[in-house]
């Protein structure tokens, strides 16, 4: 589990979501989309695959690519996938499963798990096995192009009894369903995503593994996906070519084994990871001209730890962990006929941490746990293109800053029945400072930082049989938030904008209402305001951005064996975000969300063929996932709607 120390869900004090692989293949590969369908908690911009940012809970800055490090932590086994990027949107093909750990998670994971973590565990090869898994779908899109999508996952021993590979690989091409007529092109924002996974385990002796993992992904599209009119359809006004291709590479290796009762795990990985955007920046009766942003990454991770599960009524965990980022972030306007560069701006960070925390049970009924965290930063950086009358003014934003933090936590869990839990805890988190551009000027935002208060309940345990209930409430207190803004011409940049104060509360649950027949169902209610938002002069109240203050989700799931072999699996599910702002200020103050989507599939399996019918969108809802195209346009009309009905008609086999 995400707790990095075995802990059971009914042991963690805290809202805890786990996803089967399997559940998020229905239907066809997808990416963090299936995460924020089937997690109540977690929420996403729309900008674009591998250009979106995740929020869980309450807790969330901003709706552009920045310099800002993402308020939640993703991982991938044990490493985290980036630092200050954007989510890369991974194929979520032969995982095992995902994990959802509400923040913060300072004590265990350090920065940038302000709202808290989400967690991939890939399906690790299989020694002296030999199989293969196939499946492809056609999609089809109403008032829109079709799509196409294929996966293939191979598991091969190397040597018997001691080392396989696994390999999976991942096509998508995602049909387009908006317009640009001035432009005179059709169904402009099609996808195509090609990513591969290698894995490769060797077992050392009976008690010690080496584990390697690798995966790229890259990620092109073709245009923009915000519409700014809807006469005829989903239409962009926009007179020139947008889009993005994103890159991303990752690699780790990993020693884990016991020392009797204890444990150990020591890994190691590197990334890297390319973002390129192009906005329309055109003015009023000018000439064409497109904004392009450059978000290049890369980032050295290593973590150790040592723990103790949870025996004899006491468990702990120490560890050690290295951070090693480097972040250029290049801006340019291009014209017809010339291309001139923007003030860019790097970022530098490196940060040694060290970390501890025991959970005690008393009177075989109460359990009491603590923790702390030391973590040392070195920030660094500078201005890209700077003019050079600015030169001497910057010397001392650019200059090397250290920072030391303490991350203290505590946390209670009472069992009042043989199946029913009360749980109290505190946590903190922060995120470190950084460079952002404003106005062609380099300037240093501060570091901030959260403490949460939370109590809850749970019933029963997500892997055993019977109802789970998990709800709870939490007050968070957010210092010098980080959040971006428009500035003088027009661009995102980055500062501090305020303390705030964030109120969550939650409840999922899920039940086997008949044999095979599963039922699951969320709430969260979001309540938040910055207390004192001096940032921003026009209004000295105003909410958080992105976060609306109602969602939900419900779903069913139906499994029936028949005699003969045959296997039938139906899923539906329904999911509602409620009204949000897109950001800070009066230029982002556009009001987003308030929409309900669907999603259904049936598939049938006989001797490993499988065949599925998926539908998308049932209720064919346009909404308005996120309400900004352009920066450069923000008194035209955006919006980035849904994707329209969508059928995909998918064949499965297994080797």
């Amino acid at each position: 589990m995400a707790s990095k120390r075995d802990l059971r869900v009914d042991q963690i004090a805290g809202p805890v979501a786990v996803i089967v692989g399997s559940e998020l293949q229905i239907g066809g590969v997808g990416g963090s989309e299936r995460i924020a369908q089937r997690a109540t908690a977690v929420t996403s911009t729309h900008l674009g695959s591998g250009r979106n940012k995740l929020f869980i809970r309450g807790i969330a800055d901003s709706s552009f690519t920045g310099p800002t490090q993402a308020t939640v932590g993703q991982y991938l086994g044990d490493l985290r996938l980036s630092y200050n990027a954007p989510d890369p949107d991974l194929r979520l093909s032969d995982l095992e499963r995902v994990e959802v750990l509400e923040g913060p998670q300072g004590t265990l994971y350090g920065a940038g798990s302000l709202g808290g973590i989400i967690r991939l565990v890939p399906r690790t090869p299989q020694i002296n096995e030999t199989s293969a898994e196939v499946s492809g779908g056609a999609s089809f899109t109403q008032d829109g192009a079709p799509g196409a999508d294929f996966n293939l996952t191979s598991n091969l021993p190397l040597v018997e009894d001691k080392a396989a590979l696994r390999l999976t690989i991942d096509a998508a091409s995602q049909g387009g369903y908006i317009d640009k007529p001035l432009l005179h092109r059709k169904d402009v924002n099609r996808n195509r995503i090609l990513s591969g996974r290698l894995a490769a385990k060797l077992e050392l002796t009976s008690d010690w593994e080496l584990d390697l993992l690798t995966l790229g992904q890259i990620t092109r599209a073709r245009d923009s996906q915000y519409a700014t009119g809807t006469d005829g359809g989903l239409q962009s006004l926009a007179s020139v070519r947008e889009g993005a291709s994103a890159d991303y590479l990752h690699g780790q290796l990993a020693i884990n084994g016991d020392f009797g009762d204890l444990k150990l795990r020591s890994s190691t990985g590197f990334s890297t990871q390319t973002l390129e955007e192009r906005y329309d920046a055109t003015m009023p009766d000018d000439e064409e001209v497109v904004f392009t942003q450059r978000n290049r990454t890369r980032m050295f991770a290593h973590e150790t730890r040592l723990w103790r599960p949870m025996r004899d009524d006491i468990g702990w965990i120490v560890g050690v962990s290295l951070t090693d980022n480097r972040t250029n972030l290049t801006r340019a306007f291009e014209r017809p006929d010339s291309e001139n560069t923007s003030a860019g701006v790097l970022n530098t960070v490196f940060e040694a941490t060290g970390y501890g925390e025991a959970s005690v049970r008393f009177f075989n009924f109460l359990t009491v746990g603590a923790g702390l965290r030391a973590t040392y930063s070195s920030l660094g950086g500078g201005g890209d293109d700077i003019p050079f009358t600015l030169i001497d003014v910057l010397g001392s934003i650019t200059a090397t800053r250290e920072e030391f933090e303490l991350l203290p936590s505590g946390s209670i869990i009472a069992d009042v029945a043989p199946s029913a839990r009360l749980f109290a805890r505190y946590q903190e988190g922060f995120r470190p400072g950084g460079l952002s551009v404003a106005a062609d000027l380099v300037q240093r935002f501060k570091s901030d930082r959260t403490s949460t208060l939370e109590i809850g309940i749970g019933v029963g345990e997500l892997d055993k049989a019977g109802p789970t209930i998990i709800g709870s409430v939490s007050r968070t207190r957010w210092r010098d938030i980080q959040a971006d803004f428009i500035d003088f011409f027009g661009l995102p940049s980055t500062a501090n904008i305020g303390d705030g104060l964030v109120w969550t509360a939650s409840l999922n649950g899920s039940m086997e209402v008949w044999p095979g027949l599963d039922v699951k169902a969320g709430l969260a209610f979001n309540e938040s305001e910055i207390d004192d938002p001096s940032f921003i002069p026009t209004s000295r109240t105003t909410t958080i951005p992105n976060i609306a203050r109602w969602s939900g989700r419900g779903g069913l799931s139906w499994t029936y064996d028949f005699d003969d072999g045959t296997i039938l699996d139906a899923d539906l599910w329904v999911s509602y975000i409620g009204r949000s702002r897109l950001g800070i200020g009066p230029e982002l103050g556009r009001e987003q969300g308030e929409y309900l989507d669907s999603g259904a599939t049936v598939r049938i399996e006989t001797r490993g063929l499988g065949m599925s019918l998926s539908l998308f969108n049932i209720a064919n809802v346009r909404g308005n996932r996120f309400a900004l195209g352009t920066p450069f346009a923000i008194g035209r009309e955006q919006s980035t709607p849904l994707q329209p009905r969508t059928i995909r008609i998918g064949v499965d086999m297994q080797f």
